[in-house]
């Protein structure tokens, strides 16, 4: 069994592992350039998404990841005051890693697998080629900019937020540090996500269809709602716009448009490649059940992939725009009601055990 793979970001690493383990011959087609790869980025990959993630994928550090127990939503409407609070008994509800060393650990398991190869792609026309030979029982396209996307996977429902998120990672003075933060503000969302006893990711997200943002701006907007760190340093701002967007087909004949490419999520809760991990648990065990059945891998695979996945996760992507829906309008109406019922109800046990359940099985709960 062969499959290809276009793309050199996390998902296609991280999709090659479950596959090599399988003892499926995996290559990987990547650009000579790592475009797609946000160095100096975290991701924030929930508890039951790790532990899948550590058993079927790839085992992981301890060091290299940094346990989040509480979550806590403020805005700015009410002073920076609280309006919801999230933990369970102290338990860890998700974890920060840090982009390029999920990377680095991924390639280097990779590499030495007699299942796995990378090629890089010099012409054009190695697309074409891909696509005309018998090589391949499968090919999963996970570069939502290339030919092949653009040709076959051009139906989509996309959103323009006209939003930019700025990321960054302060450095400030030790405290204990296991409670990520969401602010509201007049500008956008913030959200300070913890990465250890000294550094916090952030990322800030601001609208700019009716004012724009230079790097000063972004960085004075950080330390005002800035909830408690003594900073000692603020490092380089990265960005980049925020849409969101579904594919109306996820597959063509033999090949499967996967990641990015398939669907892309407003940051707001941090779900972007939760929702990739649990769709590598679906293609996985559909796979698997193949092997099992002694079957060959086919368009079938593909077909049952969607069915299985495309309704859960258009549900989901639109659920998490609603939440960012909700507080865009907030942000608009002079009132504090909104935020007042918000509180009221994030009060009550039941709401924070569902969101916690949401935001750790995705519509699985």
């Amino acid at each position: 069994m062969n499959i290809c793979i276009i793309g050199d970001g996390l998902t296609s690493l991280s999709l090659a592992k479950i596959l090599i383990n399988k003892k499926i011959n995996v290559h990987i087609y990547k650009k000579t350039e790592n475009s797609n790869l946000p160095w100096g980025r975290t991701i924030g990959i929930a508890k039951n998404n790790l532990d899948f993630f550590k058993k079927e994928i790839c085992s992981l550090s301890k060091k290299d990841m940094w346990e989040i127990k509480k979550i806590e939503i403020y805005s700015e409407k009410l002073k920076d005051n609280k309006i919801l609070n999230f933990e369970d008994n102290n338990k860890d509800l998700f974890y920060l890693l840090k982009n390029d060393k999920l990377y680095s650990t991924l390639h280097n398991k990779l590499i030495k697998s007699k299942y796995f190869k990378k090629i890089i792609i010099k012409k054009n026309n190695t697309y074409e080629k891909l696509l005309q030979g018998s090589k391949y029982d499968l090919v999963i396209n996970c570069d939502p900019n290339n030919i092949i996307a653009k040709k076959f996977f051009f139906k989509k429902i996309d959103k323009d937020y006209f939003n930019i998120a700025y990321t960054t990672i302060l450095k400030h003075e030790k405290l204990e540090n296991n409670t990520a933060i969401q602010v509201f503000t007049k500008s956008g969302p913030i959200a300070y996500l913890p990465i250890s006893k000294s550094e916090t990711s952030v990322v800030c997200s601001v609208e700019i269809k009716n004012k724009l943002y230079n790097d000063d701006k972004v960085i004075d907007l950080i330390r005002k709602h800035n909830p408690k760190y003594k900073i000692n340093k603020t490092s380089k701002l990265n960005s980049f716009k925020l849409k969101s967007s579904s594919l109306r087909n996820y597959h063509y004949k033999n090949i499967l448009s996967f990641g990015d490419s398939l669907h892309k999520i407003h940051p707001l809760a941090g779900q972007g490649f939760n929702m990739t991990i649990r769709d590598i648990k679906v293609l996985s065990s559909i796979i698997q059940d193949r092997i099992n059945l002694g079957l060959e891998l086919d368009s079938l695979v593909l077909k049952e992939f969607e069915k299985k996945t495309k309704h859960v996760n258009f549900i989901f992507l639109n659920g998490i725009d609603f939440i960012y829906e909700f507080f865009n309008f907030d942000k608009k109406i002079k009132n504090k009601n909104l935020n007042k019922i918000l509180k009221f109800f994030g009060n009550k046990k039941l709401l924070n055990n569902t969101f916690i359940k949401f935001a750790d099985k995705g519509l699985n709960v």
